[in-house]
């Protein structure tokens, strides 16, 4: 009833509520003052192709979201202390894919958590060929790190679309197959697949078999706050340098470090902004993973 009561756009309490989010109007492609409900400031629709641009880097691999990241993997050789504890990978992808669950199960992930002040649209995070598309169902559990704590495999109970996009075709990001989940939260009654190659339309749902291209808009959660988790294969990405040193950070607490004992940092990222590049065989990539492997050995 709150969201899709008509709001008074122009009543103080509406603008001190956009004031208390931090929301930049400026952004915006409809203005506040049409807006007449408080759905509306959820669902906004920004001027992404201005204000979120896209690294040049064609093999760069973007933020699917406004968001908080943390990054893990699934690999043994890497001491991040979390697997198991925010999702099973067999519940997350399905238990009767036994294809993804072999693909992902020694690679790497990145979890993007949006808060209730977000733009809550979600962007593709990588070019390529869908190869598989499809829904799970599931509860509406939070996507709050203490409910997470609390919940085990919290993630991977929650209702989820699952979009497994295989990168190394002409045209593709070179990443490998890149499975981008998105996982509805507490009071979200569903996600609004909305694929546009251009600005917000004209919007269809995909479909197995289309080329997507990074940075498109695909889909809208529904008011609240919600999660993107990203899979990616093992030895196929290399997360940016700061991202993984600020999981690391001693100086910094997080609920996520207080209830596990370890250093797990979360990151804000603006959608559309790298979050790593396609782990290739050239000079600059094997000296930045000998950083990275010196940074998670340490």
């Amino acid at each position: 009833m709150n969201y899709e009561a008509p709001f008074i756009a122009r009543n103080a309490s509406f603008q001190a509520l956009v004031a208390k989010l931090g929301i930049d109007e400026s952004e915006c492609v409809t203005p506040l003052g049409r807006w007449p409900k408080l759905r509306d400031v959820f669902e906004r629709q920004i001027r992404f192709w201005d204000v979120r641009p896209l690294p040049n880097a064609l093999t760069a691999v973007v933020s699917p979201a406004d968001s908080r990241v943390l990054l893990g993997s699934f690999s043994a050789q890497r001491d991040l202390p979390v697997k198991e504890k925010f999702f099973s990978l067999n519940e997350l992808v399905g238990a009767n894919k036994v294809v993804w669950q072999s693909r992902f199960g020694d690679g790497d992930w990145a979890i993007f958590r949006l808060t209730p002040e977000k733009y809550h649209y979600n962007h593709v995070p990588v070019s390529g060929n869908v190869v598989d598309i499809y829904e799970i169902d599931g509860d509406f559990h939070s996507c709050n790190p203490s409910a997470v704590v609390r919940m085990v495999t919290t993630y991977s109970k929650n209702r989820r679309c699952v979009t497994v996009i295989d990168t190394d075709v002409n045209g593709g990001t070179q990443v490998g197959y890149v499975a981008m989940i998105e996982v509805v939260a507490l009071m979200i009654g569903e996600i609004v697949q909305c694929y546009s190659d251009e600005g917000y339309g004209p919007a269809a749902p995909l479909e197995v078999g289309q080329f997507v291209r990074r940075g498109a808009v695909k889909s809208l959660f529904r008011p609240g706050s919600s999660t993107v988790v990203l899979l990616f294969q093992r030895k196929r990405v290399l997360f940016d340098y700061d991202l993984v040193k600020n999981v690391r950070r001693r100086d910094v607490q997080s609920r996520y470090s207080h209830h596990f004992g370890a250093c797990l940092v979360e990151t804000d990222v603006a959608v559309r902004s790298s979050i790593g590049m396609a782990l290739t065989q050239s000079p600059t990539a094997a000296s930045a993973a000998q950083s990275y492997i010196q940074l998670e050995t340490s």
